[in-house]
């Protein structure tokens, strides 16, 4: 008995489907071959038959009833056993000539033609089949039967229906047998991509869907999940890390504002230290909502992914824009900012949040460059997109931390002493994949290049450098 859950299965309705047609196919070529086959020789048959009455008419019409009587006589001699069969019958239908020995009782259609079955009749009285002739009337109130023996004919019938039944329940076999391993080779691969599904809710996000390696739908279906999977598995691992980041990074401040309250509370007759408290505790809860806006605002990038805002800008003219944001910090700190950009550098974004991302790359290039250093600001563009570089002369970062500082709450151990959160070089990350950018750290010798590669979202040529400031 096939299991319900076979039957239910998409593979095996669709091998029904293709038994049906399949089916359909089977029947209307055997009834073409029934109707070239057997029809054909009905038509033969009635071109025979036709043709003795043609020959039997002469001979009435030249030689009267004598005649015909001794055609009939001369051909039933000839050929006792062989396939035609003639009958002349007087008013009564007594048999008067012929190899049958009573007139069929089967009715005669209006055109003479009548099919009955020949049993106990000629020579072979142990079988019956089936006869075809034609009756016609003579004058003298006298009946002629003239026909033939068509059993050869109605074994072919019998043979093409006998094919055409074994042909359907064969096919209908192959279809059902078919539809079941088909149906248990996809039930297998469907049923693998639950077991893992299964096991992905129970907790284990290291597991992938199995391929077999034949490249086919489900393995290309298999290969997007498993991708899908390991995305995920990334970004539950990033929420990991960052929870451990922000209950490591967030205790210090928090505990700050509570050594700083504590003190508020036992300097009651001291006014001026509760001053310096008060004014401590709101600069430490600033840097708690300026972390948590700065999360927010990265949260809120990754996961809207909208380009709403996205409009045709100049890259050059924002480079500079924050170029001269920055001039004053930079010149309190006698470094040299400069700006090496194409006239024309066009792009389609969202200034505002590119504004923000190259001034947290330029505010952090000022901060860690020391005294009289330098930072370049450059960009370019080309037929495969555009390209911006913050490069600074100062301590630059170590190769094999490059990719972690990208990382939220990632800080060097050299920089925890400085105010921030971390949470820079994250927002720019966000900002790049939004508008579709790669974002690349390398060794300006010395300090730090930062590099934004843009793919080309229209073509621009390539310019030569103008210097600012």
């Amino acid at each position: 008995m096939i299991k319900s859950s076979l039957l239910r299965s998409s593979t095996f309705r669709l091998a029904l489907l293709y038994m049906a047609l399949s089916g359909g196919s089977v029947i209307f070529l055997l009834g073409f071959i029934y109707w070239a086959t057997a029809g054909y020789a009905d038509r033969q048959t009635d071109a025979t038959i036709e043709a003795e009455i043609r020959g039997l008419a002469e001979q009435y019409q030249r030689r009267g009833l004598a005649g015909l009587t001794s055609v009939i006589a001369e051909r039933v001699a000839q050929d006792p056993g062989g396939a035609s069969v003639y009958l002349l019958s007087g008013n009564d239908l007594t048999p008067l000539v012929g190899n049958l020995d009573r007139w069929p009782d089967a009715p005669a259609a209006q055109d003479g033609w009548v099919r009955f079955r020949l049993r106990d009749w000629g020579q072979d009285k142990s079988e019956a089949h089936e006869a075809r002739a034609r009756i016609f009337r003579l004058r003298g109130s006298l009946h002629l039967l003239v026909g033939r023996d068509v059993r050869d004919l109605e074994a072919t019938r019998e043979l093409i229906i006998n094919a055409l039944v074994w042909g359907l329940v064969i096919t209908a076999a192959l279809a059902l047998g078919g539809g079941a391993m088909m149906s248990a080779g996809v039930r297998r691969r469907i049923e693998a991509i639950n077991q893992t599904s299964r096991e992905i809710m129970e907790g284990d996000l290291s597991r992938r869907v199995p391929s077999d390696g034949s490249a086919d739908d489900f393995d290309q279906l298999a290969a997007n999940l498993n991708r899908m999977l390991a995305r995920i598995e990334h970004l539950m691992e990033s929420v990991r890390q960052v929870s451990d980041n922000i209950a490591h990074d967030l205790r210090t401040p928090l505990t700050r504002l509570r050594t700083k309250l504590e003190l508020v509370r036992s300097s009651a007759d001291r006014p001026e230290k509760i001053q310096e408290a008060v004014d401590q505790a709101v600069e430490d809860a600033e840097e708690l909502l300026a972390t948590f806006n700065a999360l927010l605002r990265i949260a809120r990038i990754e996961a809207t992914g909208s380009r709403s805002h996205f409009r045709a800008l100049d890259l050059a003219r924002l480079l500079r824009d924050v170029a001269e944001f920055y001039e004053p910090l930079a010149s309190d700190k006698q470094q040299h900012l400069a700006v090496q950009v194409a006239d024309e550098l066009s792009l389609e974004g969202d200034r505002d949040l590119l504004f923000q991302a190259l001034a947290n790359l330029v505010d952090n290039a000022v901060k860690y460059t020391p005294e009289g250093g330098s930072i370049l600001l450059s960009g370019y563009s080309d037929s495969a997109g555009s390209e911006i570089t913050i490069a600074d002369s100062g301590p630059g970062i170590p190769a094999e931390l490059r990719d972690k500082v990208l990382q939220r709450f990632f800080r060097l151990d050299s920089s925890r002493s400085t105010p921030g959160s971390g949470l820079g070089l994250s927002l720019v990350q966000a900002v790049a994949r939004l508008h579709g950018a790669a974002i690349s750290l390398a060794d300006n010798a010395p300090g730090l290049r930062v590099r934004i590669r843009f793919a080309a979202l229209e073509k621009s040529a390539h310019r030569p450098y103008s210097a600012d400031l």
